[in-house]
């Protein structure tokens, strides 16, 4: 029975409900811009927005080049011109805003935090990601936010976890667990530094990797087993 000490928590689609968060931040940017979000526009946002998400963990393109083109790409696609920099920055405002939370995310983190050591690990900006963990109530149960933005490299690089861990006092990596939505930054993060891994795989996803994950779970409060934590 593998008895863990360090939980390093991915945020967006982990703990927070990214998907609420930002279904009203582009529905808010969309409204300044005077256009309808349509279905079709809202699909192809997020197709190109996972597209240019997927380069940015490959290193194939850097942060700000990422944040700040892909609303002047999505628009172009229909023909309108806009400064992608200010609608960047005014998305970025209305994200901020949001801090929907996971079902029972928060009543987990308060009972495991008692019993581990609770981290978050998260590609993001970081004002926006520690803004969004203080307005849910999360704040005070991490030891420490490690944002990719601060770290200078992102999930799943192994730098980025370096980075973690020459900040984690006597961290043993056979104990620790990395807990995260994204097989490709989370899941391929943690197998890439040798630490277990547990995927949140809320759409059951089939997996198309070598890479096998520790645990493979569908809600959230599978984790209280996995840890062997009474609810």
């Amino acid at each position: 029975m593998k008895q863990y000490k360090t939980l390093l928590f991915d945020l967006d689609d982990t703990l927070l409900d990214f998907g609420a968060t930002e279904e009203v931040a582009l529905q808010k940017l969309f409204q300044d811009q005077q256009f309808e979000l349509t279905p079709e526009m809202k699909a192809d946002y997020k197709k190109l927005n996972s597209e240019l998400w997927r380069a940015y963990e490959e290193d194939k393109m850097d942060r700000d080049e990422v944040v700040n083109t892909r609303f002047a790409i999505l628009f172009k696609q229909y023909g309108i011109e806009v400064d992608g920099v200010a609608l960047e920055k005014n998305y970025r405002k209305y994200l901020s805003e949001g801090h929907h939370l996971i079902e029972g995310a928060l009543d987990l983190i308060k009972t495991l935090y008692k019993q581990f050591d609770l981290y978050v690990v998260s590609n993001g900006e970081s004002k926006t990601q520690e803004k969004r963990l203080h307005d849910s109530g999360l704040t005070p149960y991490f030891k420490k936010v490690f944002v990719s933005e601060d770290t200078g490299y992102q999930k799943p690089m192994k730098e980025f976890f370096n980075v973690v861990f020459s900040q984690i006092e006597n961290v043993d990596l056979s104990t620790t667990l990395i807990i995260g939505d994204s097989f490709s930054a989370d899941i391929t993060g943690g197998w890439n530094v040798g630490i277990d891994t547990c995927w949140i795989n809320l759409k059951k996803i089939a997996i198309q990797s070598e890479i096998t994950p520790t645990y493979e779970i569908v809600k959230l409060d599978e984790l209280y087993n996995i840890l062997h934590v009474k609810q």
